[in-house]
Formats: structure tokens, sequence, C-alpha cells
């Protein structure tokens, strides 16, 4: 049986968990989207001046795991005198910098792998027929070519995003007070599993059904001209008057 005073008494150490939660989830999906779409327009490039570093990168970022990544930064980096005598001094000791910076990084691989790939499958004839329009590059890529690939790479970036949340939960490692830190914090304190890390899965969960439905909306508003029935609607019906 659930002890439901417990559950009362730790909502607010759990709601406060989920605050950070969603900070470290919000400025590390933000940092590194922003980081990943330069990026993959270098990694989709031809001239392998500007693809091998960016691949060099994304190699090494998804070939090891994300809590070996934070692990060296928060006690790896640290240990070189270099950086303790540095400015970067405080930034590498507060857990949160370590955390953003091995969270933004990781997301940041994955998401320029992705955004690359919806970059490559760009129709050649949309760019050609852009150019002949008279658009400059910068025009083209902001009106042609980057439409294109966000609408493809959507529905993978969802899960990219969805991913990350769940990743979110290794911040409890480095004393970081998020949702996992505080179903441990529970459990250590009261030695019971349904109050403590069944609740955390609940808030995991709710946050998946939410992440999962705004992507839902996303793709259904940008993709909604590869539905059958979303056309069909959409289109006037000649015999029918528009007022009815």
């Amino acid at each position: 049986m659930i002890n439901w005073t417990i559950v009362a008494e730790t909502a607010p150490a759990f709601w406060g968990g989920l605050q950070i939660t969603l900070l470290l989830l919000v400025i590390s999906v933000a940092s590194g989207f922003l980081l990943s779409v330069p990026l993959a327009v270098a990694r989709a490039s031809q001239r392998r001046a500007l693809w091998m570093p960016v691949w060099l990168f994304t190699y090494v970022i998804r070939g090891t795991p994300l809590l070996v990544q934070l692990f060296i930064i928060y006690y790896g980096v640290p240990q070189f005198g270099l950086i303790r005598d540095s400015s970067l001094w405080p930034l590498f000791r507060s857990p949160w910098f370590c955390a953003w910076a091995a969270f933004t990084l990781n997301t940041t691989a994955y998401t320029t792998e992705i955004f690359a790939g919806a970059i490559r499958a760009a129709p050649a004839g949309e760019i050609e027929a852009a150019r002949a329009m008279g658009l400059t590059n910068a025009q083209v890529f902001r009106d042609v070519f980057w439409p294109g690939a966000w609408r493809r790479a959507l529905p993978q970036y969802g899960n990219e995003v969805v991913q990350m949340m769940h990743a979110t939960a290794l911040a409890s490692t480095v004393t970081i007070v998020e949702i996992l830190r505080v179903a441990r914090d529970v459990y250590t304190n009261y030695l019971v599993v349904p109050e403590s890390f069944g609740v955390a899965a609940v808030y995991y969960l709710g946050l998946t059904l939410l992440l999962t439905q705004g992507f839902r909306l996303l793709e259904r508003h940008y993709l909604r001209h590869l539905d059958p029935a979303a056309s069909r609607s959409a289109t006037p019906d000649p015999g029918k008057p528009r007022h009815a």
C-alpha cells in the first residue's frame, strides 16, 4: 500500500526537483539547438575541412556515455592546475555549469547529426529554383533550405528532446537536486519505494507525455501538407457554397 502521508509531505520537494529538471532541460536543449544549426551546415558540407572536425566531435560524443562525459567535466577537468589557477575555476567547480556543459555537448552532437541528415535530404530542385529567382545564399537558407530541413528533422528531434529529459536524471550524480535526487533522498529517509522512485517515475512519465504531445502538435502544424485528410479538408468543394 502507498503511504499517502509521505507522498503529501514530500510533494514540495518533488515540485522543486521538477523545476530543476525543467530548467536543466530548457537551457541544455536551447544551447544545443543554437550550436547544432551551424555545425549541421558544416557537417553537410562537401568541404573536408568543414565536415571532418564536426564528424570527429559527433563521433566521440555519441560514442561515449553521457555519464562518463559528465564525470570527466566535473571530476576530471578540475584536476588540472591550469584550470584551478585560471578564471575558469569558478565555473568548473559549479555542478550546474558542469551539468549544463555535459548535457549541451551531448545533445549538440546528436542534434547536429539529425539536422545534417535533414539538410542532405533537401531536394536539389528546391535550391536551384530559389537561386533562379535571384535569392541570396542567406535568403535561400532562411526561406527554403532551413524550413524544409526543420520539417524533415522534427520527428527525430522530438525524440532527442525526450531522451535529453530522461538524461537530466544523471545530474543527481553531481549533487544537483532534481527529481531523481529527491527520490533518492525520500528513499533514504523513509525506506519506501513507491513513495520515492514510484513518484519520480510518475513525474518523468508526465513530462514525457507533455513533450510528446507538444512535438506531435508541432508535427501536425509543420507536416500538415503530408496528411491527405488535412489536404482534403483544406481544399474547398466547388459544389458547396463557402458560407455553408
